[in-house]
């Protein structure tokens, strides 16, 4: 489901219960200096990274401090985050003169402790190639190296490396619990072009044996993604970012089912199967 870009007045995008993805939450919350939100998701945990700005984070008797920084854009500095546990309160105040912050969310029954994720903390992984078209980083907010302190909830930032190029390939789906085959997680992505005015096509194939779909993204569109394969693709010329959410049903870590027609090429793509371990 394509969401184009509104002003959602700090109200979530994806809420508690979506009939799409359901097991996903995700707000966008814009603040002035000196503003604060408050907020809590029962049945999600949730985590709270700035796309830019300067913040602080209150989790009842915890606190995180300066979080964040970037400044004009998502390609401006290295990414933060606070986990939230479910159903906690948190307050963000706005340090910066703006700050534009994601909350993204999966649900998740158990109550666990709250942490901070700085910029030396996050797990980052490069693949690809200009060659195959596929060059890209992700940086992990929420990854592996946080296994163990998290429920159900995979946080990462993906970028298109260069202008234009694929994401998301060989097509892969995730909506189907097949141990160890395959895992139900719901996704929900908000993607950023750098020049502002650059676009991309989200593709998404439900069934198998016929024609997918395809929805044109620009810059603040959500997409949330309950079944299929899913590629996308940006236009050469511009750079791609897209904030990346990822719930789990029954488990965290992440197991893609890549399309038997297109299988092959994850030999062909430099460290692909590397990037495809670290969603943990």
């Amino acid at each position: 489901m394509h969401i184009p870009p509104f002003d959602n007045q700090n109200s979530p995008i994806v809420d508690a219960g979506d009939a799409t993805v359901p097991l996903n939450y995700f707000n966008i919350v814009k603040l002035k200096k000196g503003e604060s939100h408050t907020y809590s998701v029962e049945g999600y945990e949730t985590c709270i990274a700035p796309a830019t700005g300067l913040i602080d984070v209150t989790v009842g008797g915890f606190e995180a401090k300066d979080l964040g920084g970037r400044g004009v854009d998502v390609w401006d500095g290295e990414p933060e985050g606070v986990y939230v546990p479910t159903g906690a309160e948190a307050t963000i105040t706005c340090l910066s003169d703006t700050a534009e912050v994601f909350i993204a969310g999966a649900r998740f029954d158990a109550v666990l402790e709250p942490f901070a994720v700085r910029a030396d903390e996050i797990d980052l992984v490069q693949y690809g190639s200009d060659d195959t078209k596929t060059h890209r980083k992700i940086k992990h907010i929420l990854g592996q190296k946080q296994a163990g302190r998290v429920g159900r909830l995979l946080v990462s930032e993906l970028y298109t490396v260069g202008q234009g190029g694929w994401s998301g390939f060989p097509p892969h789906k995730h909506d189907t619990d097949n141990l160890p085959h395959e895992t139900r997680h719901d996704e929900t992505y908000n993607f950023r072009f750098r020049p502002n005015y650059g676009s991309a096509l989200q593709l998404l194939q439900k069934d198998e044996t016929a024609p997918g779909e395809a929805f044109h993204l620009v810059d603040g569109s959500t997409f949330c993604i309950d079944k299929g394969y899913h590629p996308c693709v940006v236009m050469p010329g511009y750079e791609m970012y897209y904030f990346t959410i990822l719930g789990g049903l029954s488990q965290r870590p992440l197991v893609q089912n890549f399309q038997a027609t297109h299988a092959e090429q994850l030999h062909t793509i430099p460290g692909i199967l590397d990037m495809v371990a670290k969603f943990k």
